[in-house]
């Protein structure tokens, strides 16, 4: 099915869409992420977001990241901040499913994380990050609601692991394709940190894991295909670094009026 969308945003000038709702990191690929309050978007996306991952010792192609996609127990695993919690400070150790704390670098959670997976692993820090596309992803709420009601699921944003959630003023599902090419600024100030959007997200079966348990439901990107052609949220890449902070309001550039870069 085509999916024919009407654009609202041809004017060319600069209009508010809403605010953000939440904010999330994911410090370890694959592992739950952690909401936060504020974070500085750099260069490289959020400050701590996705620098961490486990590698396949086995792999020989171009993408060798252990995913909860390959070990669906990876997305029940919690790192564990460091005690201020903010910035570049990474996790130092990580809590299991069952409730055990392990070191984040140490051979036991390795061990452990290998023995679900069924082959061995090893940490691994990028400074610039691990990312599948670009380093910011940003998804609306209502997109959120729609998709799950289309599988039948209650609501659960963490599925789609954005790093903005965006509170639309125009609460319509899939706005989000409307956006491509502008620039998402957040923030009142001419200076405020802003994101070119580069892309639509295709998703894959991440989407269809719980978040609580790893249990996997197919129905639910069934209900992206069907939605939106399997096209949910946005994927950006930074135009202008600063501080995030819930309750920003978000300005849409259009791509006549892109911002100067820093």
């Amino acid at each position: 099915m085509t999916v024919v969308r009407v654009h609202a945003y041809l004017h060319d000038v600069p209009m508010k869409i809403g605010q953000i709702e939440a904010i999330f990191r994911y410090p370890v690929k694959s592992m739950r992420g952690e909401p936060l309050e504020h974070v500085l978007l750099g260069w490289h996306g959020l400050e701590g977001d996705r620098r961490l991952a486990f590698r396949r010792r086995d792999a020989r192609g171009g993408f060798p990241w252990l995913t909860a996609g390959k070990a669906l127990d990876l997305i029940s695993f919690t790192p564990l901040p460091r005690e201020n919690g903010k910035g570049e400070a990474l996790p130092t150790h990580v809590l299991t499913p069952e409730g055990k704390e392990m070191t984040l670098f140490g051979e036991t959670l390795a061990a452990e994380v290998g023995r679900r997976y069924g082959a061995p692993v090893e940490m691994m820090h990028l400074k610039h990050g691990i990312f599948d596309e670009a380093n910011i992803s940003v998804i609306t709420s209502d997109t959120v609601r729609q998709v799950c009601r289309l599988a039948g699921k209650t609501p659960d944003v963490r599925r789609f692991r954005p790093n903005i959630v965006v509170r639309s003023l125009r609460a319509l599902a899939f706005e989000e394709d409307e956006w491509l090419g502008g620039v998402l600024r957040f923030g009142e100030s001419d200076d405020a940190p802003a994101v070119t959007v580069t892309m639509r997200d295709l998703r894959c079966a991440m989407v269809n894991i719980d978040p609580e348990g790893g249990n996997p439901s197919p129905e639910v990107m069934e209900a992206c295909v069907r939605g939106n052609e399997n096209n949910v949220g946005i994927y950006g890449t930074v135009t202008r670094i600063g501080r995030l902070s819930i309750g920003q309001t978000i300005v849409l550039h259009p791509v006549q009026n892109r911002l100067p870069s820093n």
